[in-house]
């Protein structure tokens, strides 16, 4: 049962951007990153008071440097789409079940250490090349609230 409303429109807006922002990450990464935006929606708080959609997170401003290339644009595919539906359905997995915020410091080539905080909140955890942080319980009790 899903944990946020989400029209077929909205699956393939997420399945796109999962495959945009993680692709080379393999499922897991996506799937992250679909906790993260799952998250976003459900937490109301932080810099995603608010946001109640996924075309909402997605587009909110600076929020994702996928939607500056081309390969966001780009058609979505089964596979995403199914990872997108497992996220919506509210499957999560540790370091982006409680995160509000991922980043990959460095490039595919020369990785970079993950900082300890990113937008003051704390580093718990990385996969692959991407580093994922939550809110502490005094920023944003909701996200440990949510499911």
């Amino acid at each position: 049962m899903a944990v946020i409303k989400a029209r077929s429109s909205d699956i393939d807006m997420l399945a796109r951007l999962l495959r945009a922002e993680a692709e080379g990450e393999g499922e897991m990464g996506m799937l992250l990153v679909g906790n993260v935006g799952v998250n976003r929606v459900r937490a109301n708080c932080s810099d995603f008071k608010g946001i109640r959609t996924i075309p909402q997170m997605i587009n909110q401003p600076h929020a994702f440097e996928a939607l500056q290339h081309g390969m966001y644009y780009q058609r979505s595919r089964d596979r995403e789409r199914r990872l997108a539906r497992r996220a919506v359905n509210g499957e999560r997995h540790w370091p982006g079940k409680f995160s509000l915020w991922y980043f990959r410091p460095g490039t595919a080539q020369n990785p970079l250490p993950c900082p300890p905080t990113w937008y003051n909140q704390p580093h718990v955890g990385r996969y692959r090349l991407h580093c994922f942080y939550e809110p502490t319980a005094q920023e944003c009790i909701n996200v440990y609230n949510t499911f």
